[in-house]
C-alpha cells in the first residue's frame, strides 16, 4: 500500500457487468475504472448475489481474508470473501458471502415476487461485512462512496460502533440517494438485529426505524458527509430533506454522467484532499 496513494472504497449492491439495478450501476463502473487510471487506489466491495456467474466472473474465494465471522442478534454468520479482477481494468472486486444469505438465484424477492423476509438480515449482514473486511485489510480509505439502500446503514455505522476505528479515523462518506425500490418494510425486528455493540443505541438509528425504503436512503443520507442524487427527480419526500449545509455537500443528478463522470471523480479527489 503507497502511503501517499489516495485510497477510495465504493461500497455498492450494484455494479456493472455483475448486476444492474438502474443506470448508476454503469456509471459507478466508469468512474472506478476512471478513478484507478487517475492515480487513486481503489477498491470495490459488493454482495456476492447468486445470480453473479462466478465461473463467467472468475470470482474465487481469497483465502487469507478466511476467518471473519458476522454476528447478527447474538448469532455467528461465517463470512466468505471473494474476489475479481473489473474486466477492462486491473482494480479488484471483493464479493461478501454467506450460503444462508446469498446462495439463492433470486436477488430481492422469490419467484412468486415475494420481499424475502431475510432482506433485513441480508442488509445488515452485507453492511458488517464490508467494514470488517476494511479492518482486515488496513487499509484506510479516505473516501467511502455508498450506494444502493443495501449500503445505508454503514453511514450510521461509521458515525457510531466504527467511529473509534484507526483505519476509519478520516473517512469521509458519500451516499447515492435513490427513490424507492421496494414497497416492503424491513422486519419488525431490523432495528434491533442492527445494533452491532455497546457503542451504537436505537436512539442512534432512530432515522431508519420507519423500515422503509425511503427511511433507509434518509438515514444514510442524513449520516453521510456528501449525498449524491443518483436520479434526475427524487421523491418530494428524500429532496426535501436532503439539503446542502455548512456540514453536509449535496450534488444533484447529472445525465452526463452515462458518458463522463469527470464531476464524480473531481469529487473523489477533493475528499482526499480536505
Amino acid at each position: 500500500m503507497s502511503a501517499d496513494k489516495k485510497r477510495v472504497l465504493i461500497v455498492a449492491n450494484e455494479l456493472s457487468p455483475y448486476i444492474e439495478f438502474t443506470d448508476f450501476a454503469q456509471i459507478l463502473n466508469r468512474l472506478a475504472i476512471k478513478a484507478f487510471d487517475s492515480g487513486l487506489e481503489i477498491r470495490v466491495i459488493m454482495p456476492r448475489f447468486g445470480v453473479i456467474n462466478e465461473r463467467r466472473h472468475r470470482l474465487h474465494e481469497v483465502v487469507r481474508l478466511s476467518g471473519i465471522n458476522i454476528i447478527i442478534d447474538k448469532d455467528d454468520y461465517p463470512l466468505i470473501i471473494k474476489v475479481a479482477s473489473l474486466p477492462n481494468a486491473r482494480l479488484q472486486v471483493y464479493f461478501m458471502d454467506n450460503e444462508d444469505y446469498f446462495k439463492r438465484k433470486h436477488v430481492f424477492r422469490d419467484d412468486k415476487d415475494h420481499f424475502f423476509e431475510d432482506n433485513s438480515e441480508r442488509m445488515i449482514f452485507f453492511c458488517k461485512s464490508a467494514l470488517e473486511t476494511v479492518k482486515k485489510f488496513g487499509w484506510p480509505p479516505h473516501v467511502i462512496h455508498c450506494h444502493g439502500w443495501m449500503t445505508s446503514l454503514i453511514p450510521a455505522y461509521l458515525k457510531t460502533a466504527y467511529k473509534k476505528e484507526p483505519v476509519f479515523g478520516y473517512s469521509k462518506v458519500i451516499f447515492t440517494a435513490q427513490n424507492d425500490q421496494f414497497k416492503e418494510k424491513m422486519s419488525a425486528d431490523f432495528i434491533k438485529k442492527a445494533l452491532v455493540s455497546n457503542d451504537i443505541k436505537e436512539k442512534d438509528l432512530e432515522l431508519y426505524k420507519a423500515g422503509t425504503n425511503t427511511a433507509l436512503t434518509l438515514g444514510g443520507s442524513k449520516c453521510a458527509d456528501v449525498v449524491i442524487f443518483g436520479e434526475e427527480k427524487l421523491k418530494k419526500e428524500i429532496a426535501d430533506e436532503v439539503k446542502p449545509s455548512r456540514y453536509k455537500k449535496v450534488v444533484k443528478y447529472n445525465e452526463g454522467w452515462k458518458d463522463d463522470v469527470t464531476e464524480l471523480l473531481d469529487l473523489y479527489k477533493s475528499l482526499t484532499e480536505s
